[in-house]
């Protein structure tokens, strides 16, 4: 990791520490600790085993993607792969670094990097996919709920669907319609070139196209594939499936055991949504008030609320931050890639 990257993740748990310190400006320290220490430790542990089992199951995916092509790709590289794709995600604006991360590890390997580009990209392709029907499922369940209660969320919450459902909808079309993409991004790349010069202009063009051309190629050698692709939808679904859970059983652990799971998973789904709206880093500030705003209807007593919170941004965004800075520090296995033999 880079001397700039660790003073951004340095920076961004200074930042973390200053926003639970203003959340708890109201709070009263000894009604925190009692509720710490009032809470059910085996639901924290389930919550725990959850982020695990996501991290975990991408992995998984990942394994799968590679394993299909390259011989001798171990569980471990794979596991790699998601982990500095946490770190990366929660050290840049709007998770930009996940996916360099995500190659920088892979070609650590030895796998060629079109390859190991291919496989990522049908990866997000198939991830953002599960995360648009996700939120429209939810958005049916839990929007109604989010506009009573807090009108000016709902205006995120509806943005960021808009959002992700352009970035699917531009991913299906470079998959099945790459000559049409290929014409539309030119359209809308060329007022680049009012700003930088012709020769970079044309370099990032053509990489760009390139692009294009891998994502198709990928998803044609996918698509002659069913069973694989349905595997890598079935575990993403349930790769979601657990990180959403992750509310409900932090709340079962503050002893709110009345509550309503799909209601809960719904409004998580939505967090998730608006969190990638904040250009800072993790969404660090937005996270956080947009938990407290949305759970406030289900925990009534202020400290559980922010002790809630706390667990929760410890689980979802510290601990897979820290887990993909000692991944950095695995020394990776090297595969036999047939393509840099080639090459």
């Amino acid at each position: 990791m880079s001397r700039n990257n660790k003073i951004t993740l340095f920076t961004m748990v200074i930042i973390g520490i200053a926003i639970i310190a203003y959340s708890l400006r109201d709070v009263k320290l000894s009604v925190l600790i009692h509720d710490l220490f009032t809470l059910n430790p085996w639901w924290i542990l389930v919550a725990f085993l959850c982020i695990c089992a996501y991290l975990l199951i991408e992995g998984v995916i990942t394994k799968v993607l590679v394993s299909n092509r390259v011989e001798h790709f171990t569980f471990k590289d794979a596991l790699r792969v998601p982990l500095v794709e946490q770190l990366f995600n929660g050290i840049t604006p709007f998770s930009s670094g996940g996916q360099p991360g995500q190659l920088f590890v892979m070609l650590q390997t030895g796998i060629d990097g079109g390859r190991a580009s291919s496989a990522l990209l049908m990866k997000f392709v198939v991830y953002q996919g599960m995360i648009v029907i996700n939120f429209f499922i939810s958005l049916v369940i839990g929007f109604h709920f989010v506009a009573t209660k807090l009108h000016f969320l709902a205006l995120f919450v509806l943005f960021g669907f808009l959002i992700h459902l352009f970035v699917i909808v531009g991913l299906l079309l470079i998959m099945y319609w790459p000559s049409f993409t290929k014409k539309l991004s030119k359209l809308l790349f060329h007022p680049v070139k009012w700003f930088i010069k012709d020769e970079k202009f044309y370099s990032m063009r053509e990489t760009m196209y390139s692009k294009i051309d891998n994502l198709f190629e990928e998803s044609v050698r996918i698509g002659r594939q069913p069973k694989l692709l349905l595997k890598i939808v079935v575990l993403t679904f349930f790769q979601l499936l657990f990180y959403y859970l992750i509310p409900y059983f932090i709340m079962l652990s503050l002893g709110y055991t009345s509550i309503n799971v799909i209601m809960v998973t719904s409004l998580h789904i939505m967090i998730v949504m608006i969190i990638s709206l904040f250009p800072i880093p993790g969404g660090s500030g937005g996270a956080e008030f947009s938990f407290e705003s949305l759970f406030h209807s289900f925990i009534s007593s202020n400290s559980k609320l922010v002790l809630a919170m706390i667990i929760w941004r410890i689980l979802t965004y510290y601990f897979g931050m820290a887990a993909g800075a000692c991944a950095l520090l695995v020394k990776p296995d090297k595969v036999d890639d047939p393509d840099n033999r080639i090459k």
